[in-house]
């Protein structure tokens, strides 16, 4: 059924590639304006596995959203920073009248070392945007959901890290474990305003986070250069099903469904998109 979110507004953070921008087109196919931000920088820690967003990427995210004759307010913003954060969605709120469905999906991975080997900004980085990350949206949105008495709808990104211990990944499962936390709160503050809170855990997906060369040997540590080619069959074996990753549309339409009145009464859940990764 085509128009699910006609009318509505949806605020994406890291909305420049990946699952973001997957998240924003698939919103848009369903009637929603977009209210997109992302960092579209490099953290420094993080570059050492894999290359940021650009500002050029969110031009893309732009032009695809406005190709299907919807309406977008991009901007440049970390969500580390509250301020920045805050002034980008009052912009967006500004132009487009109203925000509705909130898609906190900013995030980044570092990984390869034991817990105790995790370098103090290595640890501080994946926390600051993951975990403090969700808080500032949460934070930031909250206020005009109450004040608009509309309901709404707030959907954050979390991890099959978030259901499960991984090793070698410290940082990022406790934040991902975070979240949870953060929207199991939120989904009891703000049910009495009609507002649903609820986190998706998606297994790997087939974005940059893990499609490159430092992820493949976390699996293939011997492997001098693994390829797409020779992971695949590693992370496969992390699923039940016979898969190595899913698609970035996989997740959207998660979004997408707890983004709708079809999720009316769906709050407080943890949806799993994990190719039966979790009950592995």
């Amino acid at each position: 059924m085509a128009g699910r979110l006609e009318g509505k507004v949806a605020f994406i953070t890291g909305a420049a590639r990946g699952q973001g921008r997957s998240h924003a087109i698939r919103l848009a196919q369903e009637g929603a304006d977009i209210i997109a931000v992302d960092l579209c920088e490099e953290v420094p820690s993080i570059s050492r596995f894999y290359k940021g967003a650009t500002e050029e990427d969110l031009a893309e995210t732009v032009r695809q959203v406005e190709a299907l004759d919807r309406r977008i307010v991009a901007t440049k913003a970390d969500v580390r920073d509250f301020e920045a954060l805050d002034a980008a969605l009052s912009a967006g709120i500004a132009e487009l009248g109203h925000v509705d469905v909130v898609s906190a999906n900013a995030g980044i991975f570092s990984f390869g070392d034991k817990t105790h080997e995790v370098s103090e900004q290595d640890w501080q980085d994946v926390i600051d945007v993951n975990q403090t990350g969700v808080w500032h949206t949460a934070k930031a949105v909250i206020p005009h959901l109450i004040e608009q008495d509309t309901g709404g709808s707030i959907i954050i990104t979390s991890s099959t890290a978030g259901i499960k211990g991984t090793p070698n990944v410290a940082a990022y499962t406790a934040s991902k474990h975070a979240v949870v936390g953060i929207m199991r709160t939120l989904a009891l503050e703000l049910a009495p305003y009609r507002v649903r809170v609820n986190t998706v855990h998606p297994t790997g997906v087939d974005t940059d986070m893990i499609q490159n060369e430092a992820t493949f040997r976390l699996f293939l540590p011997d492997v001098p250069h693994p390829t797409r080619e020779q992971a695949a069959p590693i992370f496969a074996s992390t699923n039940a099903l016979p898969v190595p990753w899913v698609e970035p549309i996989d997740i959207s339409n998660a979004v997408l469904f707890l983004a709708s009145d079809e999720a009316r009464y769906v709050t407080g859940n943890e949806l799993k998109v994990d190719a039966g990764y979790t009950i592995k």
